[in-house]
């Protein structure tokens, strides 16, 4: 994303940013100002038309659904921008180099004719003079062709630190586009293509995974008494724990707001069910403590929903069992697990 304002339009639009984030209760973190600094600038009309549904619809404008706006319509702008920079040097690069190649062709090419004549008037010199006058002609076209080459070294150097750096730099931008940046888990896009491809896998195995979907209970009324920042010390307390809690190729991913999911590949149901079920015994033995205050806020608690891929299943349908799962788990009284039931007619693929 580009800003090119000028220093008074950018001050005028910092002003407005800021005063509409601290009226609206939010911490001014880097995203949330960039989120409403573009809002006001007019220069994302995706951005501009999305809030300005979430101002007509009265809906309560909150950390989560700035940040979740800023994700989807600004870090991808910004990893646009950063692609397309790194294409733009990748074709300086090439340009660079094409012309050294094309200088030592030349050079090559007229050496080449030097020798040659060279070669043949060595065979009529009679003087030494003549002969060192050869010679002379010789060592300076030579000098041009090391010149040339060294010339073309240093590009090719150049240009293979330069391509090193780009390949860093698109890992990052790849990195930043698959993770939520709040937790440090997979985002919900990495989330949606790592379903697709580990039930493609299981398909093509014949195997199981299940799927959890994990809510932290009573989060709104803990965000609403104690604050956003503290909020989000919540979401990465958690975030961390499910960490911790999976192997190997499992996935965790922040599903969105105070939703987690997690993706247990070669897992059958029971075992699905356990690991929910420490996953959740490990959040509720953690304090949430106030950073600012040092004062211990209490604990939390979690319900898991968990569904067991069944061979063929739309990966929808799958969500929505396991979705399902979960309100059950709240409907009967919260911070514990429940399993989805197989539908009628159908086998789960590790049954």
């Amino acid at each position: 994303m580009n800003y090119p304002h000028e220093a008074h339009q950018a001050r005028e639009f910092a002003e407005k940013a800021m005063t509409r984030i601290l009226d609206e209760g939010l911490a001014p973190s880097p995203d949330i100002y960039e989120l409403w600094y573009v809002y006001y600038a007019g220069i994302s009309p995706e951005v501009t038309r999305a809030l300005d549904i979430l101002v007509s619809n009265r809906q309560k404008i909150t950390e989560d659904r700035c940040r979740d706006l800023h994700t989807r319509f600004l870090s991808d702008a910004r990893n646009e921008e950063m692609i397309r920079r790194a294409g733009d040097q990748v074709k300086a690069t090439i340009k660079n180099v094409t012309g050294a190649v094309r200088d030592v062709k030349n050079a090559t090419t007229s050496y080449s004719g030097t020798l040659e004549d060279v070669s043949r008037k060595m065979g009529s010199a009679k003087t030494v003079d003549e002969m060192r006058s050869l010679v002379t002609n010789v060592m300076g076209d030579t000098q041009k062709m090391l010149e040339h080459n060294h010339k073309l070294e240093h590009e090719l150097e150049q240009s293979s630190t330069l391509m090193e750096e780009l390949q860093r730099d698109l890992e990052q931008v790849r990195k930043e586009a698959m993770t939520d940046g709040l937790t440090g888990l997979a985002n919900r896009k990495a989330f949606d293509a790592a379903l697709d491809r580990v039930s493609s896998d299981m398909q093509s195995e014949q195997g199981s995974f299940t799927l959890l979907m994990v809510d932290i209970d009573h989060f709104k009324s803990f965000n609403d008494n104690y604050g956003h920042q503290v909020g989000d010390q919540v979401l990465r307390l958690v975030a961390r724990t499910l960490i911790e809690g999976v192997k190997g190729k499992d996935i965790a991913a922040r599903y969105g707001g105070e939703e987690f999911a997690i993706i247990l590949p070669d897992t059958n149901l029971t075992a699905g069910v356990a690991v929910g079920n420490n996953l959740r015994k490990a959040v509720a033995t953690k304090d949430v403590i106030n950073r600012t205050t040092g004062e211990k806020l209490g604990r939390i608690t979690m319900s898991v929903g968990v569904a067991e891929y069944i061979n063929g299943e739309n990966m929808t349908d799958l969500i929505e069992r396991a979705d399902a799962a979960l309100y059950t788990a709240k409907h009967n009284g919260r911070n514990q697990v429940a399993a989805a039931p197989t539908p009628m007619g159908k086998r789960s693929t590790g049954a």
